[in-house]
Protein backbone atom coordinates (compact mmCIF):
# COMPACT_ATOMS: atom_id res chain seq x y z
CA UNK A 1 0.00 0.00 0.00
CA UNK A 2 1.41 3.38 -1.02
CA UNK A 3 1.79 6.21 1.54
CA UNK A 4 -1.11 8.15 -0.04
CA UNK A 5 -3.34 5.09 0.22
CA UNK A 6 -2.23 4.60 3.86
CA UNK A 7 -3.02 8.21 4.71
CA UNK A 8 -6.38 8.05 2.97
CA UNK A 9 -7.24 4.89 4.92
CA UNK A 10 -6.24 6.35 8.29
CA UNK A 11 -6.97 10.09 8.14
CA UNK A 12 -9.95 12.32 7.32
CA UNK A 13 -9.47 16.06 6.66
CA UNK A 14 -12.59 18.15 7.44
CA UNK A 15 -13.36 21.75 6.50
CA UNK A 16 -15.45 24.07 8.71
CA UNK A 17 -18.55 25.63 7.20
CA UNK A 18 -16.98 29.10 7.09
CA UNK A 19 -13.80 27.62 5.51
CA UNK A 20 -11.66 29.29 8.20
CA UNK A 21 -10.58 26.03 9.89
CA UNK A 22 -9.34 22.63 8.71
CA UNK A 23 -9.47 19.66 11.09
CA UNK A 24 -7.64 16.32 11.02
CA UNK A 25 -9.16 13.20 12.52
CA UNK A 26 -7.94 9.58 12.58
CA UNK A 27 -10.57 7.04 11.64
CA UNK A 28 -8.25 4.09 12.41
CA UNK A 29 -6.23 3.89 15.65
CA UNK A 30 -3.31 1.98 14.14
CA UNK A 31 -0.17 1.96 16.36
CA UNK A 32 1.92 1.06 13.28
CA UNK A 33 0.88 4.27 11.48
CA UNK A 34 3.87 6.30 10.27
CA UNK A 35 4.55 9.08 7.78
CA UNK A 36 6.82 12.09 7.38
CA UNK A 37 5.66 15.74 7.86
CA UNK A 38 6.16 16.42 4.14
CA UNK A 39 4.04 13.39 3.19
CA UNK A 40 1.26 14.45 5.60
CA UNK A 41 1.34 18.08 4.39
CA UNK A 42 1.17 16.91 0.76
CA UNK A 43 -1.88 14.78 1.64
CA UNK A 44 -3.53 17.72 3.39
CA UNK A 45 -2.91 19.92 0.34
CA UNK A 46 -4.41 17.20 -1.88
CA UNK A 47 -7.61 17.69 0.16
CA UNK A 48 -7.79 21.33 -0.94
CA UNK A 49 -6.11 22.95 2.09
CA UNK A 50 -3.54 25.49 0.89
CA UNK A 51 -3.44 28.37 3.40
CA UNK A 52 -2.65 28.72 7.09
CA UNK A 53 -1.30 25.16 7.44
CA UNK A 54 0.24 24.63 10.90
CA UNK A 55 3.59 22.93 10.14
CA UNK A 56 4.47 22.51 13.82
CA UNK A 57 1.19 20.62 14.48
CA UNK A 58 1.79 18.41 11.44
CA UNK A 59 5.28 17.60 12.72
CA UNK A 60 3.92 16.69 16.19
CA UNK A 61 1.25 14.40 14.64
CA UNK A 62 3.97 12.55 12.68
CA UNK A 63 6.22 12.23 15.76
CA UNK A 64 3.47 11.02 18.15
CA UNK A 65 0.42 9.95 16.13
CA UNK A 66 -1.10 8.04 19.07
CA UNK A 67 -1.76 11.31 20.96
CA UNK A 68 -4.13 12.41 18.17
CA UNK A 69 -6.06 9.19 17.50
CA UNK A 70 -9.16 10.20 19.44
CA UNK A 71 -9.36 13.95 18.96
CA UNK A 72 -10.02 16.41 16.19
CA UNK A 73 -6.93 18.53 15.60
CA UNK A 74 -6.79 21.96 13.95
CA UNK A 75 -4.18 21.72 11.20
CA UNK A 76 -4.89 24.95 9.32
CA UNK A 77 -6.49 28.26 10.23
CA UNK A 78 -7.46 31.08 7.88
CA UNK A 79 -7.93 34.79 8.51
CA UNK A 80 -11.39 35.98 9.51
CA UNK A 81 -12.59 39.03 7.59
CA UNK A 82 -12.97 42.19 9.66
CA UNK A 83 -15.55 44.78 8.73
CA UNK A 84 -14.69 48.43 8.96
CA UNK A 85 -16.10 50.70 11.66
CA UNK A 86 -18.70 53.26 10.57
CA UNK A 87 -17.76 56.89 10.80
CA UNK A 88 -19.46 59.14 13.37
CA UNK A 89 -19.96 62.76 14.37
CA UNK A 90 -18.13 63.87 17.53
CA UNK A 91 -19.51 66.97 19.25
CA UNK A 92 -17.43 69.33 21.36
CA UNK A 93 -20.25 69.36 23.92
CA UNK A 94 -22.48 66.54 25.10
CA UNK A 95 -25.81 66.70 23.23
CA UNK A 96 -27.62 64.49 25.73
CA UNK A 97 -30.69 65.94 27.42
CA UNK A 98 -29.55 66.95 30.90
CA UNK A 99 -31.50 67.81 34.02
CA UNK A 100 -30.14 71.06 35.42
CA UNK A 101 -30.77 71.50 39.14
CA UNK A 102 -30.95 74.90 40.82
CA UNK A 103 -27.98 75.82 43.03
CA UNK A 104 -28.31 74.78 46.65
CA UNK A 105 -27.73 77.39 49.37
CA UNK A 106 -27.66 77.29 53.20
CA UNK A 107 -30.56 75.67 55.00
CA UNK A 108 -31.35 73.24 52.14
CA UNK A 109 -32.98 76.01 50.07
CA UNK A 110 -32.36 76.51 46.38
CA UNK A 111 -31.58 79.64 44.39
CA UNK A 112 -33.81 79.70 41.30
CA UNK A 113 -31.94 82.77 40.03
CA UNK A 114 -28.94 80.61 39.17
CA UNK A 115 -28.26 80.59 35.41
CA UNK A 116 -29.10 77.31 33.69
CA UNK A 117 -26.26 75.73 31.76
CA UNK A 118 -26.76 76.22 28.01
CA UNK A 119 -24.79 74.78 25.09
CA UNK A 120 -23.52 78.19 23.96
CA UNK A 121 -20.96 78.64 21.16
CA UNK A 122 -19.23 81.69 19.68
CA UNK A 123 -19.10 82.56 16.00
CA UNK A 124 -16.34 80.54 14.30
CA UNK A 125 -16.15 78.02 17.14
CA UNK A 126 -15.82 74.32 16.32
CA UNK A 127 -19.10 72.48 16.93
CA UNK A 128 -18.47 68.95 15.68
CA UNK A 129 -15.93 66.83 13.80
CA UNK A 130 -16.22 63.82 11.56
CA UNK A 131 -14.65 60.64 12.86
CA UNK A 132 -13.65 58.86 9.63
CA UNK A 133 -14.83 55.35 8.85
CA UNK A 134 -12.23 52.59 8.75
CA UNK A 135 -11.62 50.12 5.95
CA UNK A 136 -12.32 46.46 6.44
CA UNK A 137 -9.72 43.70 6.22
CA UNK A 138 -10.16 40.89 3.72
CA UNK A 139 -10.22 37.40 5.10
CA UNK A 140 -8.55 34.28 3.75
CA UNK A 141 -10.00 30.77 3.79
CA UNK A 142 -7.83 27.71 4.38
CA UNK A 143 -8.58 26.76 0.78
CA UNK A 144 -6.73 29.91 -0.30
CA UNK A 145 -9.78 31.99 -1.34
CA UNK A 146 -10.26 35.62 -0.37
CA UNK A 147 -13.24 36.26 1.95
CA UNK A 148 -14.84 39.66 1.30
CA UNK A 149 -15.34 42.30 3.99
CA UNK A 150 -17.34 45.53 4.33
CA UNK A 151 -15.82 48.95 4.68
CA UNK A 152 -17.31 51.28 7.28
CA UNK A 153 -19.83 53.86 6.08
CA UNK A 154 -18.78 57.48 6.18
CA UNK A 155 -20.76 59.78 8.47
CA UNK A 156 -22.07 63.06 7.17
CA UNK A 157 -23.24 66.32 8.69
CA UNK A 158 -26.95 67.06 8.54
CA UNK A 159 -26.68 70.83 8.47
CA UNK A 160 -29.35 73.08 9.88
CA UNK A 161 -29.30 76.83 10.44
CA UNK A 162 -26.28 79.05 11.20
CA UNK A 163 -23.56 76.40 10.73
CA UNK A 164 -20.74 76.18 8.13
CA UNK A 165 -18.36 73.46 6.94
CA UNK A 166 -14.61 73.87 7.26
CA UNK A 167 -12.38 73.83 4.15
CA UNK A 168 -11.57 70.12 4.58
CA UNK A 169 -15.30 69.27 4.84
CA UNK A 170 -14.67 67.30 8.04
CA UNK A 171 -15.52 69.92 10.69
CA UNK A 172 -18.57 72.06 11.42
CA UNK A 173 -18.39 75.59 12.81
CA UNK A 174 -20.87 78.09 14.25
CA UNK A 175 -21.80 80.93 11.91
CA UNK A 176 -23.21 83.04 14.77
CA UNK A 177 -23.10 83.29 18.55
CA UNK A 178 -25.83 81.07 19.91
CA UNK A 179 -26.95 77.72 21.23
CA UNK A 180 -26.28 74.30 19.65
CA UNK A 181 -29.65 72.66 19.11
CA UNK A 182 -30.59 69.39 17.45
CA UNK A 183 -33.81 69.25 15.39
CA UNK A 184 -35.26 66.32 13.43
CA UNK A 185 -33.05 64.10 15.64
CA UNK A 186 -29.75 64.74 13.76
CA UNK A 187 -29.93 68.17 12.13
CA UNK A 188 -27.35 70.48 13.71
CA UNK A 189 -28.24 74.14 14.25
CA UNK A 190 -26.92 77.13 16.12
CA UNK A 191 -29.91 79.12 17.32
CA UNK A 192 -29.45 82.54 18.83
CA UNK A 193 -30.73 82.86 22.39
CA UNK A 194 -33.31 85.52 23.20
CA UNK A 195 -33.17 86.48 26.87
CA UNK A 196 -35.78 88.46 28.77
CA UNK A 197 -34.53 89.81 32.11
CA UNK A 198 -37.96 90.07 33.70
CA UNK A 199 -41.59 89.09 33.16
CA UNK A 200 -43.35 88.57 29.86
CA UNK A 201 -45.88 91.37 30.20
CA UNK A 202 -47.09 94.37 28.28
CA UNK A 203 -43.57 95.83 28.14
CA UNK A 204 -42.31 92.82 26.18
CA UNK A 205 -45.41 91.50 24.40
CA UNK A 206 -45.70 88.17 22.61
CA UNK A 207 -42.52 86.45 21.35
CA UNK A 208 -42.17 84.50 18.11
CA UNK A 209 -38.51 83.55 17.81
CA UNK A 210 -36.40 81.23 15.61
CA UNK A 211 -34.13 80.20 18.48
CA UNK A 212 -34.19 79.56 22.20
CA UNK A 213 -36.01 81.86 24.62
CA UNK A 214 -34.87 82.35 28.21
CA UNK A 215 -37.22 84.27 30.50
CA UNK A 216 -35.74 85.39 33.83
CA UNK A 217 -39.15 86.13 35.28
CA UNK A 218 -42.78 85.05 34.92
CA UNK A 219 -44.95 84.55 31.85
CA UNK A 220 -48.24 86.23 32.63
CA UNK A 221 -51.77 85.22 31.61
CA UNK A 222 -52.70 85.99 28.02
CA UNK A 223 -49.18 86.23 26.58
CA UNK A 224 -47.57 83.88 24.06
CA UNK A 225 -44.05 82.52 23.44
CA UNK A 226 -43.33 80.54 20.29
CA UNK A 227 -39.78 79.23 19.81
CA UNK A 228 -38.04 77.02 17.25
CA UNK A 229 -35.54 76.07 19.98
CA UNK A 230 -36.12 75.59 23.72
CA UNK A 231 -38.05 77.75 26.18
CA UNK A 232 -36.58 78.22 29.68
CA UNK A 233 -38.63 80.14 32.25
CA UNK A 234 -36.84 80.86 35.55
CA UNK A 235 -40.09 82.07 37.16
CA UNK A 236 -43.61 80.70 36.76
CA UNK A 237 -46.10 80.38 33.92
CA UNK A 238 -49.69 81.53 34.33
CA UNK A 239 -52.47 81.11 31.74
CA UNK A 240 -50.09 81.75 28.86
CA UNK A 241 -49.37 79.96 25.58
CA UNK A 242 -45.91 78.37 25.31
CA UNK A 243 -45.11 76.52 22.08
CA UNK A 244 -41.64 75.08 21.46
CA UNK A 245 -40.13 72.78 18.83
CA UNK A 246 -37.60 71.74 21.50
CA UNK A 247 -38.05 71.36 25.28
CA UNK A 248 -39.76 73.63 27.80
CA UNK A 249 -38.46 74.06 31.36
CA UNK A 250 -40.40 76.03 33.99
CA UNK A 251 -38.52 76.46 37.27
CA UNK A 252 -41.33 78.16 39.20
CA UNK A 253 -44.19 75.91 38.10
CA UNK A 254 -47.33 76.23 35.94
CA UNK A 255 -50.43 77.81 37.53
CA UNK A 256 -52.69 78.22 34.52
CA UNK A 257 -56.26 78.59 35.87
CA UNK A 258 -57.43 76.45 32.91
CA UNK A 259 -56.19 79.04 30.41
CA UNK A 260 -53.57 78.83 27.66
CA UNK A 261 -51.34 75.78 27.08
CA UNK A 262 -47.76 74.50 27.21
CA UNK A 263 -46.72 72.44 24.19
CA UNK A 264 -43.22 71.03 23.46
CA UNK A 265 -41.69 69.07 20.56
CA UNK A 266 -39.51 67.23 23.11
CA UNK A 267 -39.84 67.38 26.92
CA UNK A 268 -41.65 69.55 29.46
CA UNK A 269 -40.03 69.96 32.90
CA UNK A 270 -41.73 71.85 35.73
CA UNK A 271 -41.82 71.93 39.51
CA UNK A 272 -45.64 71.65 39.46
CA UNK A 273 -48.66 71.88 37.12
CA UNK A 274 -52.01 73.15 38.40
CA UNK A 275 -55.15 73.65 36.27
CA UNK A 276 -52.92 73.41 33.19
CA UNK A 277 -53.00 72.02 29.67
CA UNK A 278 -49.58 70.49 28.92
CA UNK A 279 -48.45 68.45 25.90
CA UNK A 280 -45.00 66.96 25.17
CA UNK A 281 -43.94 64.78 22.25
CA UNK A 282 -41.62 62.87 24.62
CA UNK A 283 -41.70 63.20 28.44
CA UNK A 284 -43.40 65.39 31.05
CA UNK A 285 -41.19 65.54 34.17
CA UNK A 286 -42.62 67.12 37.33
CA UNK A 287 -40.92 67.30 40.74
CA UNK A 288 -43.87 68.21 43.01
CA UNK A 289 -47.45 67.75 41.80
CA UNK A 290 -49.90 67.66 38.88
CA UNK A 291 -53.32 68.85 40.02
CA UNK A 292 -56.57 69.10 38.03
CA UNK A 293 -54.70 69.32 34.73
CA UNK A 294 -54.79 67.79 31.27
CA UNK A 295 -51.32 66.38 30.55
CA UNK A 296 -50.32 64.49 27.41
CA UNK A 297 -46.92 62.88 26.76
CA UNK A 298 -45.82 60.84 23.75
CA UNK A 299 -43.72 58.67 26.07
CA UNK A 300 -43.78 59.15 29.87
CA UNK A 301 -45.28 61.31 32.61
CA UNK A 302 -43.02 61.18 35.68
CA UNK A 303 -44.07 62.87 38.93
CA UNK A 304 -41.64 61.40 41.43
CA UNK A 305 -40.25 64.18 43.64
CA UNK A 306 -40.63 64.35 47.43
CA UNK A 307 -44.37 65.05 47.00
CA UNK A 308 -44.96 63.33 43.65
CA UNK A 309 -48.74 63.83 43.61
CA UNK A 310 -51.17 63.42 40.71
CA UNK A 311 -54.78 64.27 41.51
CA UNK A 312 -57.74 65.28 39.31
CA UNK A 313 -57.81 65.84 35.57
CA UNK A 314 -56.58 63.49 32.85
CA UNK A 315 -53.04 62.21 32.33
CA UNK A 316 -52.23 60.51 29.02
CA UNK A 317 -48.90 58.89 28.12
CA UNK A 318 -47.71 56.69 25.27
CA UNK A 319 -45.82 54.42 27.67
CA UNK A 320 -45.68 55.11 31.44
CA UNK A 321 -47.15 57.25 34.20
CA UNK A 322 -45.19 57.21 37.48
CA UNK A 323 -46.12 59.10 40.67
CA UNK A 324 -45.69 58.68 44.39
CA UNK A 325 -49.37 59.37 45.09
CA UNK A 326 -52.28 59.13 42.62
CA UNK A 327 -55.70 60.52 43.66
CA UNK A 328 -56.67 61.52 47.21
CA UNK A 329 -58.77 60.44 50.21
CA UNK A 330 -61.78 62.35 48.83
CA UNK A 331 -61.81 60.08 45.75
CA UNK A 332 -61.36 63.01 43.38
CA UNK A 333 -61.92 61.69 39.85
CA UNK A 334 -58.50 61.15 38.28
CA UNK A 335 -58.00 59.50 34.87
CA UNK A 336 -54.68 57.90 33.92
CA UNK A 337 -54.37 56.61 30.34
CA UNK A 338 -51.30 54.83 28.93
CA UNK A 339 -50.42 52.53 26.06
CA UNK A 340 -51.05 54.69 23.03
CA UNK A 341 -49.85 58.09 21.86
CA UNK A 342 -52.33 60.75 23.10
CA UNK A 343 -52.75 62.23 19.62
CA UNK A 344 -54.04 58.83 18.42
CA UNK A 345 -56.68 58.79 21.16
CA UNK A 346 -57.75 62.29 20.11
CA UNK A 347 -57.78 61.26 16.44
CA UNK A 348 -59.88 58.17 17.29
CA UNK A 349 -62.52 60.28 19.05
CA UNK A 350 -62.62 62.72 16.11
CA UNK A 351 -62.92 59.88 13.60
CA UNK A 352 -65.78 58.29 15.50
CA UNK A 353 -67.61 61.63 15.61
CA UNK A 354 -67.08 62.10 11.87
CA UNK A 355 -68.26 58.56 11.07
CA UNK A 356 -71.44 59.12 13.14
CA UNK A 357 -72.10 62.35 11.23
CA UNK A 358 -71.50 60.60 7.90
CA UNK A 359 -73.89 57.79 8.86
CA UNK A 360 -76.55 60.39 9.74
CA UNK A 361 -76.03 62.07 6.36
CA UNK A 362 -76.07 58.70 4.60
CA UNK A 363 -79.35 57.77 6.29
CA UNK A 364 -80.98 61.01 5.06
CA UNK A 365 -79.59 60.46 1.52
CA UNK A 366 -80.87 56.86 1.39
CA UNK A 367 -84.37 57.91 2.55
CA UNK A 368 -84.50 60.59 -0.16
CA UNK A 369 -83.25 58.12 -2.78
CA UNK A 370 -85.86 55.53 -1.73
CA UNK A 371 -88.63 58.08 -2.21
CA UNK A 372 -87.30 59.10 -5.66
CA UNK A 373 -86.90 55.44 -6.67
CA UNK A 374 -90.54 54.80 -5.75
CA UNK A 375 -91.65 57.77 -7.89
CA UNK A 376 -89.51 56.50 -10.78
CA UNK A 377 -91.05 53.01 -10.48
CA UNK A 378 -94.55 54.39 -11.11
CA UNK A 379 -93.37 56.82 -13.80
CA UNK A 380 -93.99 59.95 -11.74
CA UNK A 381 -90.38 61.21 -11.55
CA UNK A 382 -90.31 64.82 -12.80
CA UNK A 383 -87.30 65.93 -14.93
CA UNK A 384 -85.98 68.23 -12.15
CA UNK A 385 -86.15 65.30 -9.69
CA UNK A 386 -84.10 63.15 -12.08
CA UNK A 387 -81.08 65.43 -11.65
CA UNK A 388 -81.55 65.32 -7.89
CA UNK A 389 -81.67 61.51 -7.98
CA UNK A 390 -78.36 61.36 -9.91
CA UNK A 391 -76.74 63.84 -7.51
CA UNK A 392 -77.96 61.94 -4.44
CA UNK A 393 -76.61 58.69 -5.92
CA UNK A 394 -73.16 60.29 -6.33
CA UNK A 395 -73.34 61.68 -2.79
CA UNK A 396 -74.20 58.21 -1.42
CA UNK A 397 -71.22 56.62 -3.21
CA UNK A 398 -68.84 59.35 -2.00
CA UNK A 399 -70.11 59.16 1.60
CA UNK A 400 -69.83 55.36 1.57
CA UNK A 401 -66.20 55.63 0.39
CA UNK A 402 -65.41 58.20 3.10
CA UNK A 403 -66.94 55.98 5.78
CA UNK A 404 -64.87 53.01 4.55
CA UNK A 405 -61.67 55.11 4.70
CA UNK A 406 -62.42 56.39 8.19
CA UNK A 407 -63.35 52.93 9.45
CA UNK A 408 -60.06 51.53 8.09
CA UNK A 409 -58.14 54.23 9.98
CA UNK A 410 -60.18 53.54 13.13
CA UNK A 411 -59.30 49.84 12.84
CA UNK A 412 -55.59 50.70 12.50
CA UNK A 413 -55.70 52.84 15.64
CA UNK A 414 -57.67 50.20 17.58
CA UNK A 415 -55.03 47.62 16.62
CA UNK A 416 -52.34 49.95 17.95
CA UNK A 417 -54.27 50.07 21.24
CA UNK A 418 -53.53 46.35 21.60
CA UNK A 419 -49.75 46.98 21.56
CA UNK A 420 -49.44 47.73 25.27
CA UNK A 421 -46.48 45.58 26.35
CA UNK A 422 -44.47 48.53 27.75
CA UNK A 423 -47.46 50.45 29.12
CA UNK A 424 -47.76 50.75 32.88
CA UNK A 425 -48.99 52.98 35.69
CA UNK A 426 -46.84 52.97 38.84
CA UNK A 427 -48.04 54.31 42.20
CA UNK A 428 -44.80 54.34 44.20
CA UNK A 429 -46.54 55.03 47.53
CA UNK A 430 -50.36 54.80 47.13
CA UNK A 431 -53.25 55.11 44.67
CA UNK A 432 -56.69 56.10 45.96
CA UNK A 433 -60.21 55.15 44.94
CA UNK A 434 -61.81 57.34 42.30
CA UNK A 435 -58.96 56.78 39.87
CA UNK A 436 -59.63 55.38 36.40
CA UNK A 437 -56.81 53.42 34.76
CA UNK A 438 -56.89 52.96 30.97
CA UNK A 439 -54.26 50.79 29.26
CA UNK A 440 -54.73 50.58 25.51
CA UNK A 441 -58.43 49.79 25.02
CA UNK A 442 -58.95 48.35 28.51
CA UNK A 443 -60.28 50.21 31.56
CA UNK A 444 -60.13 49.54 35.29
CA UNK A 445 -61.64 51.62 38.10
CA UNK A 446 -59.82 51.75 41.44
CA UNK A 447 -62.37 51.48 44.25
CA UNK A 448 -60.15 51.21 47.33
CA UNK A 449 -56.71 52.60 48.11
CA UNK A 450 -53.78 50.34 47.18
CA UNK A 451 -50.18 50.85 48.31
CA UNK A 452 -47.05 50.44 46.14
CA UNK A 453 -48.69 48.98 43.04
CA UNK A 454 -48.11 48.83 39.29
CA UNK A 455 -50.94 48.48 36.75
CA UNK A 456 -50.12 46.60 33.54
CA UNK A 457 -51.86 44.84 30.66
CA UNK A 458 -51.90 41.05 30.44
CA UNK A 459 -54.03 38.73 28.31
CA UNK A 460 -57.04 40.97 27.77
CA UNK A 461 -57.14 42.55 31.23
CA UNK A 462 -55.42 45.12 33.45
CA UNK A 463 -53.52 43.41 36.25
CA UNK A 464 -51.73 44.72 39.35
CA UNK A 465 -48.15 43.90 40.28
CA UNK A 466 -46.67 44.89 43.67
CA UNK A 467 -43.79 47.37 43.46
CA UNK A 468 -40.63 46.33 45.24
Amino acid sequence: MSISETLEAHIVVQLSQDKLTALLQFNVADEKFACTPSQLEEYIRSNGIHYGIKSDVIRQICEQPGKYFYTQTVIARGIEPRNGVDGSIRFIQSMKEEQHKPAEIEGGKVDFKEVNALKNVKRGQLIAEKVPATEGRMGKSVTGEDIPCKNGKEAYFKMGKNVVLGPEQNALYAAIDGLITMTDKTKINVFPVYEVNGDIDYKIGNIDFVGTVVVRGNVLTGFRIKAAGDIRVIGGVEGAELDSDGSIEVTGGILASNKGYVRAGKNVKSSFIQDGNVTAAEDVLVTQSIMHSHVKAGMNVICSGAKGLIVGGTIQAGERVVARVIGNTMSTVTAIEVGVRPELRTELLDLRRQVKQLYDNLDKTEKALTLLDQLAAVGQLAPDKLGMRIKLGATKRQTTEEVAGYRERILDIEKSLEDTDNARVDAVNIIYGGTKIVIGRYTRFVKDAIERISFRYSEGDIITVPLK
